[in-house]
């Protein structure tokens, strides 16, 4: 297991990765996100899976995209609902594809439908 923690979170980082928890916790560099994801996946998300669905992909040049998914990690059955919204800063290095920065946003439905509903003209096009 202590090589797929090393092949999955540390290589398709950039040396000097970003990412933002959803907590709001900030990691810079490739170094310091992989120690706290191994710490985590070694703790309480010991035997967690991740799953996602893909929101948007947009390519902002050739060597740069910005992907935009919905995600959770779980035990046992994979969940029906994916609470956070992620955002990836994706940059092509040669043939491969690597994490420039990472924002994980835990989304609040309760609040969302609130502002939805006495704010309608808050609502993503998308979801009118």
């Amino acid at each position: 297991m202590g090589s797929w923690r090393r092949r999955r979170v540390c290589r398709p980082l950039t040396e000097d990765a970003t990412y933002v928890t959803f907590v709001g916790t900030h990691y810079q560099g490739r170094r310091d996100i992989a120690k706290s994801h191994r710490a985590l996946f070694a703790g309480f998300l010991k035997g967690a899976k991740l799953t996602y669905e893909l929101l948007d992909v947009r390519f902002l040049g050739p060597d740069v995209a910005v992907l935009t998914t919905r995600g959770d990690n779980y035990k046992g059955a994979a969940p029906k609902k994916l609470p956070k919204v992620q955002t990836y800063t994706l940059v092509r290095e040669g043939e491969r594809w690597l994490i420039a920065a990472f924002q994980n946003t835990r989304r609040k439905a309760l609040m969302e439908r609130l502002t939805f509903r006495f704010a309608p003209e808050t609502r993503p096009t998308a979801r009118r």
